[in-house]
């Protein structure tokens, strides 16, 4: 009997530390977490992840692929919760890392028995679904399953000024609340200079792009939330003759299935606005660009906007939460008026509206702030 307590022991004290991570899909994680992989790889721990879509992950050990559903009360979530709790209780992990609603809310569930044995649980809100300004909907289902989960949360951690305060005041059931720069931004990839002028100019031409055009550029998905139809709006309100001379990059998947090209066309507009689809390019975009223009509704912590900021060119944005934590040039949502008049004084004065850099976003400095975060646990 002492003996087998005793390799029972020795094997514990020998077992290799494990991470999971978890989001509700793939693309999140390989979007904005593959550094903090590569990092716990690095630190000799074993690295798992749990998400929807089997594509290639790097620095994972193993993929856990669940039928996580982005709208909380689809059916197939209730399964997801059930395969992650066994996944968490089998393999008995030292940190957990949870990301986007869903899959916070799922993981912390699950992981009320682990870590009553020593797990600790992460989670980083990438902007609370309950912010002001919100619809009350949005305050009636989110709110309450945040301040439920908070008390299940070893760190809850917020990539923007409102949500940590609000965090601080409403979900202070947490152990510990952290307030972290976004997720990173490698600064290299977007500083001027990358691109040539030879190369610059066979990009322009290949998108249609004169040499006097004056280049907006909004990289982001089409979608609601996103609000390009603010944009297209705007650009209509420009006088002819400087209208003329713009063209609009709209690079990013298209969730409004054609509804945003719809409107270009009926405005009289579909020549300034170019609907680029997905990119990964947009480095070389921004190359290109004399302004970014951003009209989304709501922001955790923009990333588009930061890379943006790293790249030198100016930016006007909507004045929402994430947005203002990094710009000064802010106009109100559905202001489309004063956004015309904005972009036509940018046309003349770019200088005005580039943002100060911010080494804070900068991936190597986030990195130190959530290794510090990692080793106090």
């Amino acid at each position: 009997m002492k003996k087998e307590i005793f390799n029972e022991k020795h094997l514990e004290n020998n077992k290799k530390k494990n991470v999971l991570f978890v989001a509700t899909v793939t693309s999140h994680i390989n979007a904005f977490h593959i550094p903090y992989l590569k990092w716990f790889k690095e630190q000799g721990y074993e690295v798992h992840v749990a998400s929807k879509g089997n594509e290639k992950i790097e620095y994972c050990d193993r993929h856990f692929n669940l039928p996580f559903e982005r709208f909380p009360f689809k059916s197939n979530n209730i399964k997801a919760y059930k395969e992650l709790k066994k996944i968490i209780d089998n393999n008995k992990y030292d940190i957990i890392h949870c990301h986007t609603p869903v899959g916070g809310v799922l993981t912390r569930l699950s992981a009320r028995k682990a870590r009553k044995k020593g797990t600790k649980v992460l989670y980083t809100a990438h902007g609370f679904h309950f912010f002001k300004g919100a619809p009350l909907l949005n305050w009636l289902i989110y709110y309450p399953v945040e301040k439920i989960c908070a008390r299940w949360t070893d760190c809850l951690i917020t990539i923007n000024e409102e949500d940590y305060q609000l965090a601080k005041k409403k979900l202070n059931k947490a152990k510990q609340i952290e307030y972290v720069h976004g997720v990173g931004v490698n600064s290299a990839e977007f500083k001027k200079g990358i691109l040539n002028n030879e190369k610059k100019e066979q990009l322009r031409k290949s998108l249609g792009i004169n040499k006097d055009d004056f280049v907006i550029i909004y990289p982001a998905e089409l979608s609601n939330r996103k609000n390009q139809g603010m944009l297209i709006r705007a650009i209509k309100l420009i006088h002819e003759e400087k209208r003329k001379k713009i063209k609009v990059l709209l690079p990013g998947k298209d969730s409004k299935n054609g509804e945003y090209q719809q409107l270009a066309n009926s405005l009289g507009v579909s020549e300034q606005i170019l609907f680029l689809g997905f990119r990964n390019d947009i480095a070389d975009l921004l190359q290109i660009s004399d302004l970014e223009v951003s009209t989304s509704k709501q922001e955790g912590l923009p990333v588009n906007i930061m890379e943006t900021m790293f790249s030198g060119v100016p930016i006007i944005a909507t004045n929402c939460r994430g947005n203002r934590d990094i710009v000064d040039n802010l106009v109100e949502i559905g202001e489309d008026e004063l956004l015309s008049q904005k972009i036509e004084d940018a046309m003349i004065n770019k200088q005005k509206y580039i943002c100060k850099i911010n080494e804070k976003y900068e991936l190597k400095n986030v990195m130190s702030e959530m290794e510090k975060i990692y080793r106090q646990l």
